[in-house]
Order: C-alpha cells, then structure tokens, then sequence
C-alpha cells in the first residue's frame, strides 16, 4: 500500500509539470488586491501581460479569454493590476504552458492556439508585465523527479535520505538545473530585449515566482507525506530560489523591474492550511490546479507588482 500511495504522489507531481491548460468556469472570481496609493508619476495604458500559467491564473475562476486552452483568469495579478489602476486598455495574452518561444511564436494548447505573446505589444504600449521562465527552466520537472528518486529509494533503497539533492548533484542530473537555468536566462535576455525593441516606452516588470514550500521539511509531512524526501523539501526550495535570482539578475541586465513575489508568499506556501496558503497544494480541491497559485496568491502577486509600482514612482 505505502509503495502505491508513493507512486500516486509521483505521477500527480509529474503530471502537474506539464501546466495543462484549464477549463472553464462561470463561477464569480475573488476578490481584489488593496489599492495603491498614489504616485507622482500617473501609471497609464495601455497595459500587456504576457507570461505562463502562474500569470494567467490556470483553473482560477473566471476562466475567460481566447483561446480557452490558455486558462486565463479574470482573476489573475495583471487583471487586479489593470483594475486597481484604472487602466482600460489591458491586453492578458498569458497562457499556461507557455516558455520563452511562445512570446514570438504560435503557441498550440488543447484548446486552441495562442498568437505570439508579444504581437500585443506596440509603440504605444506604456506598461508590460512579464511572468515566464519556469516552464524553460524545468522547475517543475525537478518537483516530478524529486517524487521518482523518492519511489525510487523507499523501493530499492540508496545510500541518501535525500535521493533528489544526490541526483541532481552527484548523478545522472548533474548539472542539469543549472544548466536549464543559465539557458533560460540568455532565451529571457533576448525576450526582454524584444519587449524594449518593441515597446520603447513601456515600464517594465518581471514578476517572480511564489513560494512552494517552506525551508522547514517538518511543515510539509501532513502535505506531502511520503511524496518528497523531507531532507529534499529544503533542496526544492533552494532551486526556485535559484530560478528567482536569475530573473532578478536578468531584470536587472535589461533595465526592467524585478518584481519580488517570494519573500511577500512566505508562510503562504502550499503546505499551510486553506485559507492561508497562496499556492495549492497536491491534494487540492474545487478542480484548482495544483502546485499553482489559487486567488489569494494572484492577489498576492498583484499586490507586490503594485508595491514595485509604487516604489519606483
């Protein structure tokens, strides 16, 4: 029984790191973010957001948008930005599953096809958000193999309680996040340089990815159970952390804004109660997405790309 239940938790982990598109829903969406306070510098239109599926608020209600196959909320961050704002002109062109190609090429989904992210962009185009990397860098692929070493090792044993951390560092992945993570970095570089290319006097904001998990393996064990090796929980969290200073670190290149989600998300991560966490966990319910942000944490990330707004203005 314990080997099915740890080979259940694998295949969920996995099946979660292909980010497939939502379905609809005509359920009402939450509520809003806190209003910014005012700026010196009015923040206008018009506004694009381009990004995967932690922009586009995959399975958050309600789900709306063309194509369906995107799952693109009206709950998402850029459409509490855009309303907190007061910005009309507002473009969410995100889409689940989406890497740094889809931002200049057709993006196929289940549901239909994406156009390029960024042909929304124009001369005119005053503010772009841009939520994307993860899927290049593999993030959650490292979640579904770290399920598979932990099958693995309660199976046929090993010489690691942490059998995630020794494959990556020590076998057959070695090097292989890194590596994922530095050629993400030169695909966004580019990306970013085609937003300015494009949109020469639009603000600029990369926005980060929330915490998944907290650094202490012990809050996860009624979560997680069995899923994860608790000596890899913190190993996980390490390489997000890794994906995040990345991103700052190409923000920072190309004159754009970081936008810090992670530091904002902690204690909100998925292993807290419902009510309090921003990203749903394995086991989630009312047809979320797991191991992606639920409403709170879109008004979460809203609320700290309003703050990165209001900070440089």
């Amino acid at each position: 029984m314990r080997r099915r239940l740890l080979a259940a938790t694998a295949a969920v982990l996995i099946g979660t790191a292909a980010c497939s598109a939502a379905e609809t829903s005509s359920k009402p969406g939450p509520g809003t973010a806190a209003s910014p306070s005012p700026s010196a510098t009015p923040i206008t239109g018009p506004y694009v957001a381009v990004g995967d599926s932690y922009t586009s608020g995959l399975k958050i209600p309600p789900q709306n948008g063309s194509p369906l196959g995107c799952g693109r909320s009206g709950a998402n961050y850029p459409s509490l930005v855009a309303r907190q704002l007061g910005l009309q002109d507002f473009t969410d062109v995100s889409c689940s599953g989406a890497r740094t190609g889809d931002l200049t090429s057709a993006q196929r989904t289940d549901n239909g096809v994406n156009p390029p992210q960024l042909d929304a962009l124009g001369p005119a185009t005053r503010l772009v958000t841009v939520g994307i990397g993860g899927n290049d860098a593999g993030f959650l692929d490292v979640l579904g193999r770290c399920a598979l070493e932990n099958v693995r090792y309660n199976l046929i044993g090993g010489n690691s309680d942490a059998p995630c951390r020794s494959y990556y560092t020590t076998g057959a992945g070695r090097g292989e996040v890194q590596r994922k993570v530095q050629d993400t970095g030169e695909r966004l570089t580019t990306a970013l340089g085609e937003v300015k290319r494009r949109s020469p006097q639009a603000r600029i904001l990369l926005v980060g990815y929330p915490a998944l998990l907290p650094q202490d393996p012990a809050r996860c064990e009624q979560t997680l159970g069995d899923g994860i090796a608790a000596a890899d929980i913190g190993f996980v969290a390490e390489q997000e952390q890794q994906l995040n200073a990345m991103l700052r670190q190409r923000a920072e290149a190309a004159g754009a804004t970081f936008v810090d989600t992670y530091a904002s998300s902690a204690g909100h991560d998925m292993c807290e109660a419902e009510g309090t966490r921003w990203i749903e966990p394995l086991s989630t319910t009312g047809g979320l997405a797991p191991v992606h942000p639920n409403a709170q944490g879109q008004e979460g990330m809203a609320e700290a790309v309003l703050t990165s707004l209001r900070q440089r203005h």
